[in-house]
C-alpha cells in the first residue's frame, strides 16, 4: 500500500496478454513525479568556480512539484548556490536485483532561490519531521529549486528526457488540492482515524500530514510513508474517491470513508 515514491513497472514490448498490461503500464512522467514525492533523500549537484561538487540531501515535494531543501548557510553546496542558483537534484528509488542500476533514478536540473516562508517550512517538516531538532537554528533556510528539465531511468535502456512541460502537474489541478488540503487532512484524521493505519497498512497513530495530486504523506512520529493514487486528481471529489478506494482495497472490500 504506502509507497517509497518509486513503483514497479513491468518491461515493454510484446508477448503475452499480462506483459501486454505491464507495458501499458509504463509511464515515465508518472513514475518520475511519484519517485520525486516520495524521494526522501537526494544527492544536490551544484558548482564552485566550474567545479562540481556533490552532496547528500533531504528534499521535500511542494505541490507543484518544486524541490524544497532546509540548508544551512554553513555548508558549501549552500555557499555555492549563493554565488550560483543552478543545480541539480538524483534522486533514486529501489533496485529491482542485486544491480544498483536496475533502480528507478530521476535528475532534475533548476534554478534554487532562498524563500522566507514559514509554511514552506512546515511542507518540510511534515515529511522530515526530525528536522525540528535544528529548523529554527540561525543559520538554516528554506530553499526552492523550481525544475527546468528532468531524466527519468527507469531501468536498463530506459531514459526518458522530461522538460518540465511534461514533468509539471497541472497547475489548475495543483492549485484546486492545495486549497482543499487543510479540509481533507482534518477530515481524514478527524473522522478516520482508523482508516489511516489501515492506508498505511501498520498499526499505530498514523496521521495524514499532506495531500497533492499524485498521492499523500501519512506520518506516525518520525516515520514518513507516501501513498500514491492511482492515477493524477483533479479535485478534492477525485481525493475522495481515491481514499475510498484505497479504504476498501485495504478493508478487502468494505469501506466507510
Amino acid at each position: 500500500m504506502a509507497s517509497t515514491g518509486s513503483e514497479a513497472a513491468g518491461n515493454e514490448g510484446g508477448g503475452n496478454e499480462g506483459e501486454g498490461n505491464k507495458a501499458a503500464a509504463y509511464d515515465p512522467v508518472r513514475l518520475a513525479r511519484c519517485l520525486l514525492r516520495g524521494a526522501r533523500v537526494g544527492t544536490l549537484a551544484t558548482t564552485a568556480k566550474g567545479q562540481p561538487f556533490a552532496s547528500l540531501v533531504t528534499p521535500a515535494c511542494m505541490p507543484d512539484l518544486s524541490i524544497l531543501l532546509l540548508l544551512s548557510s554553513l555548508s558549501e553546496h549552500t555557499r555555492h548556490l549563493m554565488a550560483d542558483p543552478r543545480c541539480s537534484v538524483l534522486m533514486a528509488g529501489t533496485a529491482e536485483t542485486a544491480n544498483p542500476q536496475t533502480a528507478p533514478r530521476l535528475t532534475v536540473t533548476g534554478l534554487a532561490e532562498r524563500v522566507e516562508d514559514t509554511a514552506l517550512k512546515a511542507r518540510f517538516l511534515a515529511v522530515h519531521p526530525y528536522a525540528s531538532l535544528y529548523a529554527d537554528f540561525g543559520d538554516f533556510s528554506t530553499w526552492r529549486v523550481k525544475p527546468v528539465a528532468g531524466l527519468f531511468v527507469g531501468g536498463f535502456a530506459r531514459a526518458h528526457r522530461l522538460g518540465a512541460a511534461a514533468l509539471m502537474p497541472d497547475a489548475d489541478a495543483v492549485a484546486a488540492i492545495a486549497a482543499a488540503e487543510a479540509e481533507i487532512v482534518a477530515h481524514c484524521n478527524g473522522d478516520h482515524a482508523d482508516a489511516m493505519g489501515l492506508l498505511a497498512g501498520s498499526t499505530g497513530d498514523w496521521r495524514m500530514v499532506t495531500a497533492d495530486v499524485d498521492g499523500f504523506d501519512l506520518a506516525q512520529g518520525e516515520t514518513v510513508l507516501r501513498v500514491a493514487w492511482s492515477a493524477p486528481v483533479r479535485d478534492a471529489g477525485d481525493v475522495r474517491r481515491e481514499l475510498i478506494r484505497l479504504a476498501r482495497a485495504a478493508r478487502g472490500g468494505r469501506t466507510s470513508v
